[in-house]
């Protein structure tokens, strides 16, 4: 951090306290922006720019990157050029290139591009699936079974995501009965790491604790969950905190803040790469991320999408940097 807007102590001079000596020493990143980012995006980059954007995230050090979807155009404008993204990308070794899949049929494009993992979608509320995925939550786990069975026998890994745990857009409070179900159904099929999403934004510090609680008491390891937040109500960074206190290593972002789903009225954009970095490099969990590129990153971004970025440690940038008179990136 080299701006005079962060904190004046370095990460090796704070001293672990009591409530934060149990947070991890390092935490991965699950980088989202490039898809479900990108996805709900008015203005759509072209592929150049998308590449440019996943290379210059990799070379600021993420290890885990969601790149593209392989979803029928006529769903996802914005993603059409998923195989031109994905097999132009240039990929490093020791860094994980993931993609979204709906189907078989998505999943045979996502291995003619050389993708090595997958990820699969599905909702903990009926309804969302319905209008997300056009199924049932019987037969989109059906679907998935099948598909995640197909993918590891190519030799892939398979993600999966439980989206509305903490609540639906159209149904509001989500048992916990139905998270535990779909999300013991995606792991038992095989999926190496449940993503637990909250939506619309709606979770808070003691739902998180709850839903988290009950999942480990349930028998499903730590080692298989990470968090995913969206920041609508402004409660994203406190949720990750009492995530990464409970003993979770894995937190989604988005560079910028950028996201959204269509399917989800009022849902705004995920918890930003550049805040959830600035906070974790705050309290001595290492990510190996150089925050400098990537709010650099952030800010290009920003203009090529010719719209204000909701991140907040990027305007804190912005505004230190037109104070004294610096370059904004």
């Amino acid at each position: 951090m080299t701006d005079s807007s962060a904190r004046t102590s370095g990460t090796d001079t704070v001293e672990p306290t009591r409530l934060f000596g149990s947070l991890p020493a390092e935490v991965s990143i699950y980088e989202v922006g490039p898809r479900d980012g990108l996805q709900n995006e008015a203005t759509i980059l072209s592929a150049d720019r998308k590449i440019e954007m996943i290379e210059g995230l990799v070379d600021a050090g993420v290890k885990r990157i969601e790149v593209t979807s392989f979803v029928n155009p006529r769903w996802i404008p914005a993603l059409a050029d998923h195989m031109e993204v994905a097999t132009r990308i240039r990929r490093k070794p020791g860094v994980t290139y993931s993609a979204l899949v709906p189907n078989l049929r998505g999943l045979d494009a996502a291995s003619r591009a050389g993708m090595q993992e997958i990820a699969v979608f599905m909702a903990a509320s009926q309804t969302h699936n319905r209008k997300n995925i056009n199924k049932t939550t019987e037969e989109a786990l059906a679907t998935y079974r099948e598909v995640v069975t197909e993918a590891k026998s190519r030799g892939m890994t398979v993600r999966g995501y439980v989206s509305t745990v903490y609540g639906c857009p159209y149904e509001g409070e989500v048992p916990f009965e139905n998270v535990l179900r779909v999300g013991k159904s995606l792991l038992d099929m095989g999926c190496y790491e449940l993503s637990l999403g909250d939506t619309i934004g709606v979770g808070t510090p003691r739902q998180v604790e709850y839903i988290l609680d009950g999942l480990l008491h349930a028998g499903v390891r730590l080692d298989q969950l990470a968090v995913h937040f969206h920041d609508t109500r402004g409660t994203a960074l406190a949720n990750i905190t009492v995530a990464l206190q409970l003993g979770i290593r894995t937190v989604d972002s988005a560079i910028g803040g950028l996201g959204g789903c269509p399917y989800a009225p009022g849902a705004s954009g995920n918890v930003s790469t550049e805040d959830v970095v600035y906070m974790l490099h705050g309290m001595g969990c290492r990510t190996g991320i150089d925050l400098d590129r990537l709010v650099a990153i952030s800010a290009r971004l920003g203009g090529h999408l010719a719209r204000e970025l909701p991140s907040k440690y990027l305007k804190a940038h912005l505004g230190h940097c037109a104070r004294v008179g610096k370059p904004l990136v």
